[in-house]
């Protein structure tokens, strides 16, 4: 848009030469390509991006320098009192949908002739050709305030009527019409297209051009001034289906201010009033949607944290006064109705971007983005992506194929696993827009999946399935629990909206399942499907550099009693392991031999800080070890891993290791109680031991254990 220096500076005082304008309005975000001088005046070539409609015109451009100067902004002339009312004259809105306000004017006893010399300089600096002083006053203005304005022949206008509505409306369904505009070429517009209508014909496109049969002519002396609101989808589709674009299109399209459109109206009145003389008659106005301003929030601190700022209350309310915002202060923030030349301001950040704007761009300090990038850092990224990265290789190495299922699950697959209410897997996040029922809400367990590769499997004949998945799961951090009762009174726990207050807990799981049926073979294999699972945990564990970890009896109700662990390190849960429970294997309907399923799910996350420990290493032993093997009775519901937490807690340099090689009830055990065996190996670094004194220190060992368990020797 070009836009002279001396126009603009009718509207505000400034101070500063051309370039140094030129250069600021470029920081607020219009960048002025090229500046030209012409007649003694300079015209800044300036682009306005698309969502700014507000600026392609004079009075926007010092609208946004008043704000960055800080200085008053002056509105033209237009005050004007009609000289008759007399008004016989009717318009009907056919279409409110496309047509939210129509205005008009009209003025009697004009006399056409030449613009004046200022009028026309102003049009040609803005590269517009000068027609007559009717047309170039509606030219002016709409530089000047935005608004596109029509004059009509009123003459010309059959039954003193104007209609805004399209061929469908105003002639029937499916029906076109046909117009010869100004340029002197008949169009066919079609059914959807908003048209200006006479009592009989149309007469103009609305917002792209008016028509020949009702142009201002030299012989014209009566004019109807039409000032509307169009909604600019529809000029848009007009203008692009006819290959027909004006200035009037351009800024219907991107949007006018539909209440700029009266004083824009007054002010053609009052320069034809001034140009061409007349009679000013009343005024028409049909308002049918009124624009209503949505409130938005824009908090102090949320303002200095997205610029980087320190600025004060004051400051950012400074900022945004200046661009005509309707401003309600509190304690923590300003509540913001933008006016209607700025309906691309929506949100929040929209409102932070106008104060950096304002404040200006080239004040805001350069800085770096605070980021820590040691070698900490830099290492534990490492560290962990090297965890992942073991775990998934260890995986392959043992056979195993690397699945990806959807994040998504139902209802009936917790209900499946029978798992309980008040565990957190029941925390469940729905989905707004689900692509189907039995998928509405995040997984917060990977093993409704696993289940479901394995009978997708087993119904194509695939009888020996090794699949992992490596996958988030998502807890909600809402404390609602889902079940299938509470379903009927409670349509969602959780959605996953942007006006949701809490986000979902998110974690990395490791799941697996391992499946093979039963065949005869020549060779024995005595290994129980769950010892190889539970030995590919130790091996992945092992890599890791983990040690300290253990496994005691599951409580979780959909794996089997006998069959199942929880896998801890330390005091850490990390997991669970074992085989599906019948029931839940039952319900599968697998039938050849009952093999068992086994499953496996890990929380990656909980593994990280105890992975790939620093090694250190120590030299060989130089003396021999001595061992001891001992098995006690102890009460049944006594967890091996127990005895082993107790064993390792007794205080001795001596011990090297312990380790647990039976577990046994049956016969010559009596009911309710158990066996369990266990090996201690003793070795010193500076000399070789004695049996005498290992003989002292492993009864004292037995003892401790003894008195802990309330248990006696096996004999």
């Amino acid at each position: 848009m070009r836009v002279p220096f001396e126009w603009l500076k009718e509207f505000i005082d400034i101070k500063d030469n051309a370039d140094e304008v030129a250069h600021r309005l470029t920081m607020i975000g219009l960048e002025v390509e090229a500046v030209e001088h012409v007649d003694g005046d300079v015209v800044f070539e300036v682009n306005v991006t698309p969502n700014r409609p507000d600026c392609l015109n004079i009075i926007g451009i010092a609208r946004e320098l008043a704000a960055m100067y800080r200085t008053p902004l002056k509105f033209p002339e237009h005050d004007i009192l009609a000289e008759t009312g007399e008004l016989d004259f009717n318009v009907d809105i056919l279409d409110t949908e496309l047509c939210h306000r129509y205005a008009g004017r009209i003025i009697r006893n004009i006399k056409i002739c030449p613009s004046p010399d200022w009028l026309k300089n102003r049009l040609e600096k803005c590269n517009i050709r000068s027609i007559n002083n009717i047309v170039d006053v509606t030219n002016y203005v709409l530089l000047e305030l935005g608004h596109p304005l029509h004059a009509f022949d009123l003459s010309t206008i059959k039954g003193h009527l104007i209609r805004v509505g399209t061929p469908n409306t105003v002639k029937g369904q499916g029906a076109t019409a046909k117009i010869k505009t100004l340029d002197g070429v008949e169009r066919e517009v079609s059914e959807e297209s908003l048209l200006i209508w006479d009592a009989e014909r149309p007469i103009a496109i609305a917002g792209v051009m008016g028509g020949l049969e009702t142009e201002v002519a030299d012989s014209t002396v009566d004019i109807f001034i039409e000032s509307a609101y169009f909604e600019p989808v529809s000029v848009r589709r007009t203008s692009k289906a006819l290959g027909l674009k004006t200035e009037s299109s351009y800024r219907f399209e991107r949007g006018t201010d539909i209440k700029m459109l009266k004083k824009a109206l007054d002010r053609t009145a009052y320069l034809m009033k001034e140009v061409a003389g007349g009679i000013v008659c009343g005024k028409i106005d049909i308002y049918t949607r009124r624009y209503m301003p949505e409130e938005i929030s824009v908090r102090y601190e949320k303002v200095n944290e997205i610029l980087g700022l320190r600025l004060t209350r004051e400051e950012i309310s400074r900022c945004l006064d200046g661009l005509g915002f309707e401003m309600e202060e509190s304690a923590d923030s300003l509540k913001i109705k933008p006016p209607a030349y700025r309906r691309d301001i929506k949100r929040e950040s929209d409102l932070i971007e106008e104060v950096a704007r304002i404040y200006g761009y080239d004040r805001i300090p350069a800085e770096l983005p605070k980021a820590t990038i040691g070698i900490d850092v830099q290492n534990s990224r490492l560290k962990t992506q090297g965890i992942k990265n073991n775990i998934k290789q260890a995986l392959l190495r043992s056979g195993f194929t690397e699945v990806i299922n959807y994040s998504f699950m139902g209802l009936h697959d917790i209900d499946a696993l029978g798992i309980e209410a008040g565990d957190e897997r029941r925390n469940l996040i729905q989905i707004k827009n689900p692509l189907k029922a039995e998928e509405s809400f995040m997984r917060t367990t990977l093993i409704p999946s696993m289940i479901k590769n394995l009978l997708h499997n087993l119904s194509h004949g695939n009888r020996e399935l090794k699949l992992f998945e490596i996958a988030r799961v998502f807890i909600s951090q809402k404390p609602e629990v889902r079940s299938r009762k509470s379903e009927e009174k409670t349509q969602t726990a959780f959605s996953l909206e942007p006006s949701a207050i809490s986000l979902p807990a998110e974690r990395e799981h490791l799941a697996a399942i391992y499946y093979k049926e039963k065949t005869k073979t020549l060779y024995r294999d005595d290994a129980h499907d769950f010892y190889i699972v539970k030995g590919l945990v130790e091996a992945i564990l092992n890599d890791l550099k983990i040690y300290d970890y253990s496994f005691v009896r599951s409580p979780e109700t959909f794996l089997h009693p006998g069959q199942s662990a929880d896998i801890f390190i330390m005091d850490t849960k990390i997991g669970y392991m074992g085989a599906l429970s019948p029931a839940i294997a039952n319900s599968l309907d697998i039938k050849a031999h009952k093999p068992s399923v086994i499953v496996l799910e890990i929380d990656i996350d909980s593994i990280i800080p105890h992975g790939m420990q620093q090694v250190k290493y120590r030299p060989l032993p130089k003396y021999p070890y001595i061992e001891r093997d001992t098995a006690i009775i102890v009460d049944s519901a006594i967890e091996a891993s127990m005895l082993m937490k107790l064993l390792k807690s007794y205080p001795s340099d001596l011990i090297e290791d312990i380790s647990i090689f039976d577990v046994y009830q049956g016969k010559n055990i009596p009911e309710g109680r158990k066996s369990i065996a266990f090996n201690v190996r003793y070795r010193a670094s500076d000399r070789t031991l004695k049996d005498d004194e290992i003989d002292v220190l492993h009864n004292s060992l037995v003892n401790y254990i003894l008195d802990k368990t309330k248990g006696q020797l096996r004999q």
